[in-house]
């Protein structure tokens, strides 16, 4: 039997704000967005090659607001997203007036990587294999 990613979630608390974040800051593209009312939820889902990030939020009146935790080192769990030059993945970040969180970090000739989060701190790590 053989698996393959299929997706992601983070759980968000405002939709709104969160894609404004991954398609209007990072550029992402939404797949599409939808409510459930049977289940409480909203959801949205964007495209990532090799998989996606579906993006949860409870129709409830009182959302789950642990995730809303400053995020600390280890930073996890992440999603880590492979670029082929994190200093390109900088300079957009500081056009966008993105923060990082840690980074860019580097091992010599392996990988260099960078740490983020998003508007509810679900972490992010962008990685540069060398």
């Amino acid at each position: 039997m053989m698996w393959t990613q299929d997706h992601v979630a983070f759980q968000v608390s405002d939709m709104d704000a969160t894609l404004a974040f991954y398609v209007g800051g990072l550029g992402m593209t939404l797949m599409f967005r939808k409510t459930d009312e049977e289940h409480g939820e909203e959801f949205a889902f964007l495209e990532l090659d090799g998989g996606n990030l579906e993006l949860l939020r409870s129709l409830d009146s009182a959302p789950c607001t642990s995730h809303l935790a400053p995020p600390t080192s280890p930073y996890c769990p992440h999603l880590a997203l492979k670029t082929d030059d994190l200093d390109s993945v900088v300079r957009m970040l500081n056009e966008k007036r993105i923060a990082i969180l840690n980074g860019p970090l580097e091992i010599p000739g392996e990988v260099r990587w960078l740490y983020l989060a998003d508007p509810d701190n679900n972490v992010l790590e962008f990685v540069q294999w060398l």
